[in-house]
């Protein structure tokens, strides 16, 4: 009776509330995620992980490279997924670039074990990804092309990203040593392993 009544019951969207407050936690969530990856002196894949490159080879701001790096794909987001996904994104990426310079001001570690930090971190990022995308927003880059040839082709985002994920840590050979990168893949396939598990074309209602 409950599987009939779930079946029938009509389709109830997020209210702007709810979008708000599910993009400011999915973004502290990251962020912090980010934080620990960056202070172990890690990487992670995606737009992310260009961010990352940029950043260690130029000491750049984490925030502002990640910012700017995805200005190009809202092209992308407005043509394909709409003006309500796109702001969402945009502020998305804005507030991730902001809580990444602000984290370091409220919290520090003094020791933090590199293998811990890259799973850990990617641990939450997964869990503030999947929040964003239960929202309809997302970080830029290649979150949108993932998302778009998801819902357009029905092509796993989870897994796509994951092969592009592995690319961009095995570029970055020779900015981190080899124990790092071995970590930062495992953390690459953690993260993406939670997105492809928990987010599917018709799992969720809203």
């Amino acid at each position: 009776m409950d599987n009939i009544d779930s079946i029938t019951q009509p389709r109830v969207e997020h209210t702007w509330l709810e979008d708000v407050l599910a993009i400011l936690m999915g973004t502290l969530m990251v962020s912090f995620g980010v934080m620990m990856l960056r202070q172990s002196g890690a990487l992670t894949g995606s737009t992310a992980g260009m961010a990352f490159l940029i950043h260690y080879l130029t000491h750049y701001s984490f925030g502002a490279v990640f910012f700017t790096i995805n200005l190009p794909f809202y092209w992308l987001s407005i043509r394909r997924m709409g003006w309500p996904f796109t702001i969402k994104t945009f502020c998305a990426v804005a507030l991730v670039s902001l809580f990444t310079s602000l984290h370091p001001l409220f919290i520090h570690f003094d020791h933090l074990e590199p293998f811990y930090a890259v799973l850990f971190g990617n641990v939450i990022m997964g869990m503030g990804f999947i929040v964003l995308f239960r929202h309809k927003a997302s970080l830029g880059g290649m979150n949108i092309l993932s998302l778009y040839l998801q819902d357009k082709y029905g092509i796993r985002a989870g897994k796509l990203q994951m092969g592009v994920d592995f690319v961009i840590v095995l570029a970055s050979l020779f900015v981190v040593s080899i124990p790092m990168l071995i970590a930062s893949i495992l953390g690459a396939f953690v993260l993406n392993l939670i997105i492809a598990m928990n987010h599917r074309p018709g799992r969720y209602r809203v």
